[in-house]
């Protein structure tokens, strides 16, 4: 990470500095700090781990984040925290790539484009629109 930031230009943190940054990132998430203490990942739930990767993102910053599936086995309160996050992040100077098969995500996170692949091809694009058409008469309309 000194790497990263040596070359984009920016200061690097030490050890305190940085500790002071995840908690004020895990704060402004709704993360609970008692997570920061165990070791990454382990004994995490499923909604554990995609806040985490939320976490993740806000102290990384990246331009672009690619989101597979990330409300994939999250109950409705993991993915309402989640929305919170990535929407959080939303800027003009970044882009969020998130793949779903469901609208439910796009309930909290409202995309500005929407791409339909089907066997690899992008067969239809639309604003947020195009998710709820989905929603309602499901994808055979565009086989």
């Amino acid at each position: 990470m000194n790497a990263i930031k040596k070359a984009k230009g920016e200061k690097v943190l030490d050890a305190i500095e940085f500790l002071k940054l995840v908690k004020q990132k895990a704060a402004e998430l709704k993360f609970d700090e008692k997570i920061l203490s165990r070791q990454l990942n382990v004994g995490f739930s499923g909604g554990e781990k995609k806040k985490n990767e939320i976490l993740q993102m806000s102290i990384l910053n990246p331009k672009l984040s690619i989101l597979d599936e990330t409300d994939s086995g999250l109950d409705i309160d993991a993915l309402k925290v989640v929305s919170e996050g990535v929407n959080a992040l939303r800027s003009k100077d970044n882009s969020f790539l998130i793949i779903t098969h469901y609208q439910r995500l796009l309930n909290y996170i409202k995309p500005d484009f929407v791409h339909v692949l089907i066997n690899g091809q992008i067969v239809k694009s639309g604003g947020s629109e195009l998710a709820l058409e989905l929603e309602s008469k499901g994808y055979e309309t565009l086989s």
